[in-house]
């Protein structure tokens, strides 16, 4: 038996947005902690391989400012996943994650992701070294299952197994994965939503903390969900609609501060703009990330074609942001945040 260390005290799981490859990177992480200042940011899957062998500094730096931010880590191999996490808490996160969710060919091969489903006891005894070799708080994400093992029996036996290796908080994407035929887009879209299922989860296990995931697009959607759930995880809509998150602090958290308008947004994001320009950063490797600032917005399409067809050039700098926002009309950029209210119902 792994000796475990003490768990210091978590910030809330209520609102997160979704570890995502090729998304969630820094410079993501930086732009939407200026949106809101409480909800939960995920690094993208990380393989055990790239940080034990490869370039740590390029794999887990971060500002400080992205803090409440949990690490998620790719890997199947318990002695390996304990030296990350041990390395998760010398580099400062908040938590580490493990992803038994992701369905793609290069996880299932590497024998990580979704396909662990199969193997609770394997992901037991990761969790239980990685808790034995940090103190912070370990957490799963994982599936309703894979293929034909997708029956509420296998899930609560995968649940309380991985609880019994010391795991407290699970992130549930309410989709099962195929892992033949699809791909990871398809796997997020074709595999009906079950959130009944993952209800039926929480009020059968009220001990533990269950986090939804998967197709919720609102902040309204959002808190609905949490009237049950302790948590709720946001994926491709907090990245694509990111100022959607605006209000979150104060509808999700009970903050009472004023929702930064989306000129606040960008003037906070420009000292780390040029900071990021002055140690080599190419500029469209920030401003990818900010496309959809203005979505659904006048101006919107402006600043996008000046941001997509300028910043990927040569020696692009801060004059590109000022003359995407010269693209967008002066009563959008102060415009407040809309309210937002829970719908009277939502399907679960």
């Amino acid at each position: 038996m792994i000796a475990r260390l003490p768990t210091p005290a978590v910030p809330s799981h209520r609102l997160s947005v979704a570890p995502m490859m090729d998304w969630t990177d820094r410079h993501d992480r930086y732009f939407l902690r200026l949106i809101s200042r409480r909800t939960r940011l995920y690094t993208e899957m990380v393989t055990i391989g790239a940080i034990l062998h490869g370039d740590k500094a390029r794999h887990l730096d971060f500002s400080k400012e992205e803090h409440p931010i949990a690490l998620q880590l790719g890997g199947s191999d318990p002695e390996q996943l304990a030296e990350c996490a041990r390395i998760a808490e010398q580099w400062g996160y908040d938590e580490v994650n493990l992803n038994v969710g992701c369905p793609s060919d290069r996880v299932q091969n590497g024998m990580f992701g979704a396909c662990l489903m199969a193997k609770p006891d394997l992901v037991a005894r990761c969790v239980e070294a990685m808790r034995g070799a940090t103190r912070l708080p370990v957490t799963v994400k994982h599936r309703l299952g894979i293929d034909d093992l997708d029956s509420y029996e296998l899930l609560t036996h995968f649940v309380r197994t991985i609880h019994g290796a010391g795991c407290d908080t699970f992130i549930v994407h309410a989709r099962k994965a195929l892992l033949q035929g699809l791909s990871p887009k398809e796997n997020r879209e074709i595999p009906p939503l079950r959130y009944e299922v993952v209800r039926q989860l929480k009020t059968d296990y009220p001990h533990l903390t269950v986090v939804l995931n998967g197709g919720v697009k609102s902040l309204g959607e959002t808190l609905a969900h949490l009237e049950w759930a302790d948590g709720v995880m946001i994926g491709r809509e907090a990245y694509q609609n990111p100022y959607m998150l605006a209000l979150a602090d104060a509808r999700v958290f009970g903050e009472e501060r004023p929702a930064p308008t989306r000129r606040q947004v960008v003037d906070a994001l420009l000292p780390y703009v040029e900071d990021m320009l002055s140690h080599g950063m190419h500029l469209s490797r920030i401003t990818r990330h900010i496309l959809g600032l203005f979505a659904g917005q006048p101006g919107a399409r402006g600043w996008r074609r000046v941001l997509s067809e300028r910043a990927c050039r040569a020696g692009a700098g801060m004059e590109v942001l000022r003359d995407a926002l010269a693209q967008v009309p002066e009563r959008v950029l102060d415009e407040p945040a809309e309210p937002v209210t829970a719908p009277e119902s939502i399907a679960v």
